[in-house]
């Protein structure tokens, strides 16, 4: 079964700035790794506790969490390094 995925605004208003070649990496990564296995990627300690990330490029990262009851995968951030 795959996870549903929504953006938070921030998220939304971070992909307006990803170039076209890193929103179709974007959009591949969320329905071929997250949708499929949220799990999959790194959990996050500190203030970030409870979310995961996976690397976008070398310099930014997904940050997503994940509601197990609803099936529902929140994307929180999708161009940033953590705290950036």
């Amino acid at each position: 079964m795959s996870y549903e995925i929504k953006f938070t605004k921030q998220a939304f208003k971070d992909t307006k700035g990803l170039t076209p070649k890193l929103k179709n990496k974007l959009h591949d990564i969320l329905l071929e790794v997250v949708a499929k296995n949220p799990g999959e990627g790194k959990k996050l300690i500190g203030d970030l506790e409870g979310n995961y990330s996976l690397r976008l490029n070398l310099k930014d990262r997904i940050v997503y969490s994940i509601d197990e009851e609803e099936k529902i995968v929140y994307v929180k951030r999708a161009r940033t390094h953590y705290g950036s």
